[in-house]
Formats: structure tokens, C-alpha cells, sequence
């Protein structure tokens, strides 16, 4: 496994914020106690439309937790992630996924020379303004191979020092003109959609 770093965080990043989290725990949002979080990536993963994908992209992978679970779903997986130490445990959860890379990417900046037919963006879209929202928007829609799936999950509750919502930011996804909606689920918890530049359904793209 490659892991890259970008060394330098673009300006409006907050670092701090985050490095503060992992220094705190290596897991500071219990990913892999919390029930809330398994339940989380088991729907993820049943909500995507392919059995397989050739190449995808989890940005703000974190401690590498669903990149885990993605990757017994893709041939190749890019992780990355802006923090230093998340990238690093990211790394460490990976080791024995060789078609797995770990990447630093500061986003929306940092976004990798590359196509991707499943893309996944989890718990990550309200650490941005809405200029970069926008940014990273454009960014995934241009990077879907034709066919391609991009995922979103985020919680619903407000966190405190963010002020774009869960809804917020699948809202702004959802009103992109080269993204078709294929799925969603919703609870009081989370929001999970599903797009693609293909409107076709699974059963559709199987012929019916």
C-alpha cells in the first residue's frame, strides 16, 4: 500500500480541528463500537447499485473504517484523508488490502488526477462551506466514469461550531444537473443517497 502525503493545507482548513480529534483517540467517533456507525456502513454498502466496481475513491476516509468494508467492493480503493494521523490509522486498517491506497488530499483542493465509478462521501460535506461544497460537487460529477456511483451519508443533528445541516448538503448534491437520484433512505439519524449519470435502476441496467 502507497501512502502519499500533500503537505501544505490549503487556506480555510482546519487542521487543528481534526488533529485534535485523533490525538484525542484513535477513533474519536466510535466507528467500530458504536452500532449507530456498523448499521451506517451495513446500509452503505446494501445501497450501492453494483456488485463490483473497477476503481473507487472514499474521501475523509478517517481511520479507515468503511474504506475496510468498501474495499471488499472494488478492485482498486483510493482512501484519503486531510489528517495526518487519520491517514496514518487509515494506512494501518489497510495494510493487508494491497489493491488499497492511503492518501493525505486536503478537499476540495487536493482532488486526485483520476476517474472513479464509485465515489463515497461519508460524514464529511458539513466541515465545508458552501463555495467548497460547490467545489467538491463539480469535482465528483467530473470524475464519474460513465455509470459511475456516487454515495452520501450524513448525520441529521447539528454539530456544534458547523452550520450546514445533513439535509443541507445532500440538498446541494441532489440539485446537480448531471446527477440522477437512484436511491435515498432516511431516519431521524442519518440521510443516504445514492446518484449516478446513469438514471437507469439496478434491474434496468440487468435488462429486467
Amino acid at each position: 500500500m502507497e501512502t502519499v502525503g500533500k503537505e501544505t493545507p490549503p487556506a480555510g482548513f482546519d487542521q487543528a480541528y481534526f488533529e485534535n480529534m485523533f490525538a484525542a483517540s484513535d477513533d474519536p467517533w466510535q466507528f467500530r463500537q458504536r452500532w449507530y456507525e456498523r448499521r451506517k456502513r451495513a446500509l452503505t454498502l446494501a445501497m450501492l447499485p453494483k456488485a463490483r466496481y473497477a476503481s473507487g475513491f472514499e474521501p475523509g476516509c478517517a481511520n479507515g473504517e468503511l474504506a475496510a468494508e468498501l474495499a471488499t467492493r472494488c478492485e482498486r480503493l483510493l482512501a484519503s484523508d486531510g489528517s495526518p494521523r487519520a491517514a496514518a490509522l487509515a494506512e494501518e486498517r489497510l495494510v493487508d488490502a494491497t489493491h488499497v491506497r492511503v492518501e493525505r488530499l486536503i478537499l476540495p483542493e487536493n482532488w486526485p488526477d483520476e476517474r472513479f465509478d464509485l465515489v463515497v462521501i461519508s460524514e464529511l460535506g458539513y466541515y465545508l462551506d458552501s463555495a467548497q461544497r460547490d467545489v467538491l460537487g463539480a469535482r465528483i460529477e467530473a470524475s464519474l466514469l460513465p455509470g459511475g456511483t456516487f454515495l452520501a451519508c450524513h448525520w441529521r443533528y447539528p454539530i456544534e461550531g458547523w452550520e450546514a445541516s445533513g439535509d443541507d448538503v445532500h440538498a446541494a448534491f441532489d440539485a446537480r444537473a448531471g446527477l440522477h437520484r437512484l436511491a435515498h433512505y432516511e431516519d431521524a439519524d442519518m440521510l443516504l443517497d445514492v446518484w449516478s449519470n446513469d438514471p437507469r435502476s439496478v434491474a434496468h441496467c440487468e435488462g429486467l
